[in-house]
């Protein structure tokens, strides 16, 4: 793996808190702050805005299987907005 040296500046407690994190997986500081903003940036990719609708449960509509193409539409829209 090609890594790239970068220097960051971080508050007293934050460098203590990531030192006791890192040590306690047996892992250095630098590969904890890799593994920390592999997820954050992970978590930041947008959402396809048909998948924000699919298993969210309850809608309370009635006609769901009926007009689903018609609800994706407008979800899809929306997400374009």
């Amino acid at each position: 793996m090609l890594l790239k040296r970068t220097q960051i500046y971080l508050e007293p407690k934050q460098h203590c808190q990531l030192k006791k994190a890192a040590a306690e997986r047996g892992i250095s500081m630098a590969e904890l702050l890799r593994r920390i903003l592999n997820q954050y940036l992970h978590n930041q990719q947008p959402e396809e805005a048909y998948l924000r609708i699919v298993s969210l449960g309850k809608s309370g509509r009635t006609d769901v299987s009926e007009q689903h193409d018609r609800y994706l539409a407008e979800a899809l829209h929306q997400g374009r907005s």
